[in-house]
C-alpha cells in the first residue's frame, strides 16, 4: 500500500509538513494487514501519534505479549531512516518504555505484537503513570475493540503532545527524546453505518499503584473537537464532512460504558 492510501485511512489524523508517515505490516491469511502507522518528528525523535484499527481481524487474540528475553526489546525501526532513527533498546533514563500501541493491542498474530516494539512505538512514561494508570485506559479501548457488538471497526488514535514546548516535560536519552506533558487517545467507533467518536486527554504524572475508577476515566472523556483544540492535530479528517462534523462535537462517555 503506498503512502497515500495509508493516509487515506479512517484512523490516520492530518500530517504535519515535515514529519514522516511510517506503517508496518503483517501477512494474515495471505493479506497484508496493517498493524498500525505513526507520525514520527524527527527533531523531537518521538512519535505525534500512531493509529490502528480493531476489525474482524485485529482484534483476535492469538498470541501473547513479546518474551522479556529476546534481545533487542525495542528495536530501532526498520522503516525510519538511520539518521533519524534513536538505537535500539536506548535509555529513557528513569523513564518506562511506554508503548503507544499496546502489545496487548495487537495480538492476532506474532509479527504483528512484534512490530509494537519498535522504538519509534516508544514514549518515555513515568513508571507509575505507565502502569496501572495509562494501561486501564489501554484495557478500555481493547475491551470495546474486541466486543463486535459494541463496534465492527474501533478506529484508534494515541499519543503524547510533543508539537507546542510548553506540552514537553523534558528531553531524555542524552536531550534528544521529547517526553510528553500530556497523552490522549482518539476514538472512532462503526456499528451498523453509524459512527461515534470519544476523547481521553490526561496528564503525564505519577497517579500511584491504584488504576482508575470507571469515574475518574469518565473525567477524562472530551469531544473530538475539543482534543483538536487541545493538540492541534485534525483526527478522522477522512470521514465525509457532514459526518465528521456531527460526529466530532459529541462527547457522550454513557455510550461507552462510562
Amino acid at each position: 500500500m503506498s503512502q497515500g492510501e495509508v493516509a487515506s485511512r479512517l484512523e490516520v489524523p492530518a500530517l504535519k509538513d515535515g514529519n514522516l508517515l511510517l506503517s508496518h505490516w503483517s501477512i494474515e491469511g495471505g493479506d497484508s494487514v496493517m498493524t498500525f502507522c505513526v507520525e514520527y518528528d524527527k527533531k523531537k525523535y518521538h512519535s505525534r501519534w500512531v493509529a490502528f484499527r480493531f476489525d474482524a481481524t485485529t482484534a483476535i487474540k492469538r498470541v501473547d505479549r513479546k518474551d522479556y528475553s529476546i534481545k533487542p526489546q525495542y528495536p530501532i525501526d526498520s522503516k525510519l531512516p538511520e539518521e533519524f532513527a534513536i538505537e535500539s533498546d536506548a535509555s529513557f533514563q528513569g523513564y518506562d518504555h511506554g508503548h503507544l500501541v499496546a502489545s496487548e493491542d495487537r495480538v492476532y498474530s506474532r509479527q504483528a505484537n512484534y512490530n509494537t516494539f519498535y522504538m519509534t512505538n516508544m514514549s518515555p512514561q513515568r513508571a507509575k503513570f505507565n502502569s496501572p494508570y495509562w494501561s486501564e485506559f489501554e484495557q478500555f479501548v481493547q475491551g470495546k475493540g474486541r466486543d463486535r457488538s459494541f463496534a465492527d471497526t474501533l478506529y484508534v488514535c494515541k499519543g503524547g503532545t510533543i508539537d507546542k514546548d510548553a506540552h514537553i516535560l523534558k528531553y531524555v536519552s542524552w536531550g534528544r527524546i521529547a517526553v510528553p506533558r500530556y497523552y490522549f487517545m482518539a476514538l472512532l467507533k462503526v456499528k451498523n453505518g453509524k459512527y461515534t467518536s470519544l476523547a481521553f486527554w490526561m496528564e503525564h504524572k505519577s497517579y500511584g499503584s491504584k488504576a482508575p475508577e470507571r469515574t475518574e476515566m469518565r473525567q477524562k472523556t472530551l469531544s473530538i473537537d475539543e482534543l483538536e483544540e487541545l493538540t492541534g492535530i485534525d483526527f478522522f479528517h477522512n470521514l465525509p464532512d457532514v459526518v465528521e462534523n456531527a460526529t466530532e462535537q459529541l462527547c457522550l462517555p454513557s455510550a461507552w460504558g462510562l
